[in-house]
Protein backbone atom coordinates (compact mmCIF):
# COMPACT_ATOMS: atom_id res chain seq x y z
CA UNK A 1 0.00 0.00 0.00
CA UNK A 2 0.95 3.55 -0.85
CA UNK A 3 0.35 6.38 1.75
CA UNK A 4 0.46 9.74 0.42
CA UNK A 5 -0.38 13.43 1.91
CA UNK A 6 -0.03 16.76 0.48
CA UNK A 7 -2.06 19.54 2.65
CA UNK A 8 -1.57 22.02 0.85
CA UNK A 9 -2.81 21.00 -2.52
CA UNK A 10 -5.41 18.22 -1.58
CA UNK A 11 -6.50 19.14 1.64
CA UNK A 12 -5.96 17.23 5.12
CA UNK A 13 -6.76 14.30 3.50
CA UNK A 14 -4.42 10.82 3.47
CA UNK A 15 -4.63 8.63 0.41
CA UNK A 16 -4.03 4.96 0.38
CA UNK A 17 -3.37 3.37 -3.18
CA UNK A 18 -4.38 -0.49 -2.40
CA UNK A 19 -4.31 -1.68 -5.95
CA UNK A 20 -3.75 -0.90 -9.44
CA UNK A 21 -7.49 0.21 -10.82
CA UNK A 22 -6.10 -0.84 -14.58
CA UNK A 23 -8.66 1.93 -16.10
CA UNK A 24 -11.86 0.04 -14.58
CA UNK A 25 -14.83 2.55 -13.49
CA UNK A 26 -14.32 3.51 -10.08
CA UNK A 27 -17.33 3.48 -7.28
CA UNK A 28 -16.93 5.31 -3.92
CA UNK A 29 -18.36 4.00 -0.63
CA UNK A 30 -17.97 6.91 2.06
CA UNK A 31 -18.95 6.55 5.90
CA UNK A 32 -17.85 9.60 7.80
CA UNK A 33 -14.32 10.56 7.62
CA UNK A 34 -13.41 7.46 5.59
CA UNK A 35 -14.03 6.66 1.66
CA UNK A 36 -13.51 3.34 0.15
CA UNK A 37 -12.88 3.64 -3.79
CA UNK A 38 -13.58 0.26 -5.53
CA UNK A 39 -13.31 -0.96 -9.00
CA UNK A 40 -17.17 -1.58 -10.18
CA UNK A 41 -16.83 -4.72 -12.14
CA UNK A 42 -14.79 -7.09 -8.87
CA UNK A 43 -15.60 -4.51 -5.90
CA UNK A 44 -11.63 -4.72 -5.42
CA UNK A 45 -10.68 -2.14 -2.86
CA UNK A 46 -8.04 0.22 -4.92
CA UNK A 47 -8.15 3.21 -2.72
CA UNK A 48 -8.86 4.71 0.47
CA UNK A 49 -9.05 8.08 1.60
CA UNK A 50 -9.22 9.47 5.35
CA UNK A 51 -10.36 12.83 5.80
CA UNK A 52 -9.30 15.13 8.49
CA UNK A 53 -6.54 12.91 9.15
CA UNK A 54 -4.44 15.09 11.34
CA UNK A 55 -6.83 14.69 14.04
CA UNK A 56 -5.86 11.10 14.04
CA UNK A 57 -2.42 11.44 12.72
CA UNK A 58 1.00 13.98 13.18
CA UNK A 59 2.19 14.06 9.66
CA UNK A 60 5.11 16.33 8.85
CA UNK A 61 6.13 14.74 5.18
CA UNK A 62 4.58 15.77 1.81
CA UNK A 63 4.05 13.21 -1.10
CA UNK A 64 4.90 9.19 -0.33
CA UNK A 65 5.01 9.04 3.83
CA UNK A 66 6.02 5.93 5.50
CA UNK A 67 3.78 5.31 8.96
CA UNK A 68 4.55 3.99 12.30
CA UNK A 69 2.92 0.63 13.26
CA UNK A 70 1.10 3.10 16.11
CA UNK A 71 0.45 5.26 12.99
CA UNK A 72 -1.06 2.50 11.16
CA UNK A 73 -2.88 0.87 13.95
CA UNK A 74 -4.87 4.46 14.75
CA UNK A 75 -5.94 4.27 11.19
CA UNK A 76 -7.17 0.72 11.32
CA UNK A 77 -9.30 1.30 14.28
CA UNK A 78 -10.51 4.04 12.39
CA UNK A 79 -11.95 2.03 9.70
CA UNK A 80 -13.16 -0.55 12.23
CA UNK A 81 -15.12 2.22 13.57
CA UNK A 82 -16.51 3.35 10.57
CA UNK A 83 -17.67 -0.05 10.11
CA UNK A 84 -15.28 -1.15 7.43
CA UNK A 85 -14.01 -4.53 7.73
CA UNK A 86 -10.63 -4.64 5.82
CA UNK A 87 -7.13 -3.41 7.39
CA UNK A 88 -4.58 -1.27 5.99
CA UNK A 89 -1.24 -3.48 6.12
CA UNK A 90 1.56 -0.93 6.89
CA UNK A 91 4.95 -2.12 4.26
CA UNK A 92 7.84 -0.01 5.39
CA UNK A 93 10.02 -1.88 3.48
CA UNK A 94 12.05 0.37 0.98
CA UNK A 95 10.73 0.96 -2.22
CA UNK A 96 14.07 2.65 -3.94
CA UNK A 97 17.08 0.01 -3.66
CA UNK A 98 20.18 -1.01 -4.94
CA UNK A 99 20.07 -3.82 -7.89
CA UNK A 100 21.59 -5.46 -10.49
CA UNK A 101 21.55 -7.04 -13.74
CA UNK A 102 22.09 -10.35 -13.63
CA UNK A 103 20.94 -11.64 -17.08
CA UNK A 104 19.06 -9.76 -19.87
CA UNK A 105 17.84 -11.05 -23.13
CA UNK A 106 16.32 -9.22 -26.08
CA UNK A 107 12.40 -9.05 -26.15
CA UNK A 108 10.79 -10.77 -28.84
CA UNK A 109 8.53 -7.69 -29.95
CA UNK A 110 10.57 -4.97 -29.42
CA UNK A 111 13.60 -3.41 -30.93
CA UNK A 112 14.57 -1.30 -28.05
CA UNK A 113 13.53 -3.39 -24.96
CA UNK A 114 14.92 -5.74 -22.88
CA UNK A 115 13.84 -8.08 -20.43
CA UNK A 116 16.54 -8.09 -17.12
CA UNK A 117 16.46 -10.13 -14.13
CA UNK A 118 17.06 -7.78 -11.83
CA UNK A 119 18.55 -8.50 -7.89
CA UNK A 120 17.01 -6.46 -5.32
CA UNK A 121 18.30 -7.85 -2.46
CA UNK A 122 20.39 -11.30 -1.24
CA UNK A 123 17.59 -13.69 -1.77
CA UNK A 124 15.71 -11.75 -4.49
CA UNK A 125 15.21 -11.65 -8.20
CA UNK A 126 12.69 -9.74 -9.84
CA UNK A 127 12.10 -9.17 -13.88
CA UNK A 128 11.92 -5.69 -15.42
CA UNK A 129 11.55 -4.90 -18.71
CA UNK A 130 13.37 -1.91 -20.03
CA UNK A 131 14.55 0.11 -22.45
CA UNK A 132 17.86 1.90 -21.43
CA UNK A 133 20.24 1.78 -23.46
CA UNK A 134 23.20 1.39 -21.09
CA UNK A 135 21.61 -1.83 -19.77
CA UNK A 136 24.29 -4.65 -18.93
CA UNK A 137 24.78 -7.57 -17.38
CA UNK A 138 26.31 -6.77 -13.88
CA UNK A 139 25.42 -2.96 -13.52
CA UNK A 140 24.43 -1.59 -10.40
CA UNK A 141 21.34 0.90 -10.31
CA UNK A 142 19.09 1.87 -8.30
CA UNK A 143 15.36 -0.10 -8.61
CA UNK A 144 11.87 1.49 -8.32
CA UNK A 145 10.37 -1.63 -6.62
CA UNK A 146 6.02 -2.36 -6.55
CA UNK A 147 4.43 0.22 -3.78
CA UNK A 148 6.63 2.88 -5.36
CA UNK A 149 5.80 6.29 -5.71
CA UNK A 150 8.18 8.15 -8.52
CA UNK A 151 8.68 12.06 -7.90
CA UNK A 152 6.73 13.17 -10.14
CA UNK A 153 4.12 11.42 -8.35
CA UNK A 154 3.48 8.61 -10.66
CA UNK A 155 3.14 4.73 -9.23
CA UNK A 156 4.93 1.35 -9.71
CA UNK A 157 2.69 -1.44 -10.15
CA UNK A 158 3.32 -4.45 -11.55
CA UNK A 159 2.86 -4.84 -14.96
CA UNK A 160 3.38 -5.64 -18.51
CA UNK A 161 5.31 -4.14 -21.39
CA UNK A 162 4.58 -5.85 -24.61
CA UNK A 163 3.07 -9.21 -23.36
CA UNK A 164 6.04 -9.76 -21.30
CA UNK A 165 5.56 -9.04 -16.89
CA UNK A 166 8.04 -6.70 -15.20
CA UNK A 167 7.75 -5.75 -11.51
CA UNK A 168 9.54 -2.41 -11.18
CA UNK A 169 11.40 0.20 -12.86
CA UNK A 170 15.33 0.67 -13.38
CA UNK A 171 15.32 4.77 -13.11
CA UNK A 172 17.61 7.20 -14.27
CA UNK A 173 19.15 10.43 -12.85
CA UNK A 174 16.07 12.54 -14.19
CA UNK A 175 13.52 10.14 -13.51
CA UNK A 176 14.53 10.47 -9.53
CA UNK A 177 14.65 14.21 -10.07
CA UNK A 178 18.42 13.99 -8.99
CA UNK A 179 20.82 17.49 -9.11
CA UNK A 180 22.02 18.13 -12.58
CA UNK A 181 20.51 14.87 -13.93
CA UNK A 182 21.74 14.40 -17.79
CA UNK A 183 19.07 14.82 -19.57
CA UNK A 184 19.66 12.01 -21.69
CA UNK A 185 17.97 8.57 -21.78
CA UNK A 186 19.78 5.69 -19.30
CA UNK A 187 19.65 4.50 -15.92
CA UNK A 188 21.71 5.67 -13.25
CA UNK A 189 25.67 3.59 -13.45
CA UNK A 190 26.50 2.66 -9.60
CA UNK A 191 29.83 1.67 -8.34
CA UNK A 192 30.58 -1.84 -8.09
CA UNK A 193 31.31 -1.61 -4.58
CA UNK A 194 27.32 -1.03 -3.93
CA UNK A 195 25.39 -3.32 -2.12
CA UNK A 196 22.29 -4.92 -3.48
CA UNK A 197 19.71 -4.28 -1.62
CA UNK A 198 20.59 -1.09 -0.04
CA UNK A 199 17.77 1.46 0.40
CA UNK A 200 18.48 4.51 -2.10
CA UNK A 201 20.56 7.46 -0.54
CA UNK A 202 20.91 10.57 -3.35
CA UNK A 203 23.57 11.72 -1.19
CA UNK A 204 25.57 8.26 -1.39
CA UNK A 205 24.11 7.52 -4.50
CA UNK A 206 24.46 10.28 -6.46
CA UNK A 207 27.41 12.97 -7.50
CA UNK A 208 25.85 15.02 -10.01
Amino acid sequence: MIFTYNKEYVGDVLMVIAADSQGAKLAVERKGRVARVYREDSGETVAWNIFQVSSLLEIAERGQIFLTDEQAAALNQELSKEGFAAELVNDREPKFVVGQIVEMEAHPDSDHLNICQVQVAADKTIQIVAGAPNAKVGLKTIVALPGAMMPKGNLIFPGELRGEKSFGMMCSPRELQLPNAPQKRGIIELADSETVGTAFDPAKHWQG
